[in-house]
């Protein structure tokens, strides 16, 4: 019987399922996390009468075929890059950006990475940096003695050193879109690498062009919404259960078979 196959890739499919809703809820907190979405295709399909064929020389065509399918399989596991909340943090050097964009990142191999996380801080040298130490491209140093750090929505960075009246230019943080967000392959800790799927960075000044405004004192949210997952986890597992009930009705079947063969 072809359905114990067929329900087995049945609930492969919704463990896997399973496992990316799992992985959404985790990050529910998580800095400018992006929530992702399982996909499913059907398998291929066995034919035992194709449409559109004569039976007979002198039969018109099958108005309609057999077809059997034969399960489904995990096509891709999708990333939403939608927008998630702002949160006021009042911290000078949490960004955001309201909007497209993705700030650049120098990686531990010298390799330009990405992220949405604009959690930044400063390292023993004044360098603007990731939590995890990370340079934020363009290299920025903050001046000894900076008694503020003011970044506008355009991303110019700016510090006052001391008691002056006037800002010091420090630089400006660059932010780049791709045509296909999705494929940004995922690394942990929040960084994205570009890949051929994601196409090349475009950079763009932030709040102009439809590039997005980086605002200071805010940190964007996880795009995970807990009801909507939980709600989804149940679907899934009574979807699970379904096909666990079909290969339950399957072995019965064979059973009833070989009883009846003794």
């Amino acid at each position: 019987m072809r359905s114990l196959y067929i329900a087995a890739t049945g609930m492969a499919a919704q463990q896997t399922q399973v496992d990316v809703i799992a992985n959404n809820i985790a990050n529910v907190n998580t800095t400018a996390f992006k929530r992702s979405r399982a996909e499913f295709t059907d398998l291929l399909y066995q034919t035992e009468r194709r449409s559109g064929v004569a039976v007979a020389s002198e039969a018109s065509a099958l108005p309609e075929g057999a077809s059997i399918g034969l399960g489904v399989r995990t096509s891709a596991v999708r990333t939403l890059n939608i927008q998630g909340a702002l949160t006021k943090t009042g911290n000078s050097l949490d960004l955001a950006v309201n909007g497209r964009g993705w700030f650049q990142i120098t990686g531990p191999d010298g390799e330009t990475l990405y992220t949405r996380a604009g959690a930044f801080n400063k390292d023993a040298n004044g360098q603007i940096v990731t939590l995890d130490g990370y340079a934020v491209q363009p290299n920025m140093v903050v001046p000894p003695n900076t008694t503020e750090i003011v970044v506008n929505d355009q991303g110019e960075v700016f510090a006052r050193v001391e008691n002056a009246v006037a800002l010091t230019s420090i630089g400006v943080i660059a932010v780049v879109d791709f045509p296909n967000e999705a494929g940004l392959e995922e690394l942990g800790g929040n960084l994205f690498r570009e890949t051929p799927a994601s196409g090349d960075p475009v950079a763009g000044i932030p709040g102009a062009n439809g590039f997005g405004a980086i605002k200071q004192y805010y940190l964007e949210g996880s795009n995970v919404d807990p009801v909507k997952e939980i709600t989804e986890l149940i679907s899934s597992q009574r979807a699970y259960e379904m096909n666990s009930k079909v290969i339950q009705a399957s072995d019965e079947m064979y059973g009833t078979i070989s009883k009846g063969l003794r």
